[in-house]
């Protein structure tokens, strides 16, 4: 596991946060420790990756309140919640507001392990496909509108004669405008136009022109 991917220990009780410290560090990762909500809301910032690991019951705001404070500010480290006083509908709630998951006290050390790098992964994941969705917005803005035009009506599998018959144009104009896409969008395939197009916005499949 590369040494950079973040975890951060959210918990009021000191023999937890040196436990976990040890534990995580001995599997390379770079840990942050915190006593309380406010202590790391201090630090947190959009953009930041790796993971959180917070108890649930803490002095001052909860751990699951910290939770629903970063949703709703746009922060969306993978969260997983470690607890002695877990219960079902406290679990429930937890995983509604997206919560990766719920650990209780006494914990084995290979589920939460197993946990944290799922976590990790799944952070990775999300912030690729995050940077895929901004490229490809970014090419699309070089589109002009009749580009964009043809565009929604290729995605929406519509061949080049049906396309010029819909927008009162000839073939070869409709060829010439999807040979400028492909070259925009760096595609090198319809299928591939298609695909960054999707990234791009997943609802041009139901645009009407």
């Amino acid at each position: 596991m590369n040494a950079k991917k973040h975890v951060y220990v959210v918990d009021d009780d000191a023999g937890m946060r040196d436990s976990l410290t040890m534990l995580l560090i001995a599997e390379n990762f770079q840990v942050e420790t915190f006593d309380s909500a406010n202590a790391f809301l201090k630090i947190c910032a959009a953009g930041m990756s790796g993971c959180l690991i917070l108890d649930l019951k803490m002095p001052g705001m909860s751990g699951l309140e910290l939770q629903e404070h970063l949703t709703s500010v746009g922060i969306e480290l993978p969260v997983i919640f470690i607890t002695a006083h877990g219960d079902v509908p406290t679990a429930v709630r937890a995983m509604k507001s997206g919560s990766f998951d719920f650990i209780e006290k006494p914990y084995s050390t290979q589920l939460l392990l197993e946990s944290v790098y799922k976590a990790i992964q799944v952070d990775c994941e999300n912030r690729a496909e995050k940077s895929w969705r901004y490229q490809a917005q970014e090419k699309m803005k070089l589109l002009t509108e009749r580009e964009r035009e043809i565009l929604i009506l290729v995605v929406q599998g519509k061949p080049s004669k049906l396309i010029a018959e819909l927008l009162n144009l000839s073939v070869s104009t409709v060829d010439n405008h999807r040979a400028k896409i492909m070259k925009k969008l760096d595609a090198e395939t319809t299928a591939d136009l298609t695909r960054i197009a999707l990234i791009a916005n997943p609802n041009l499949v139901n645009y009407s022109i």
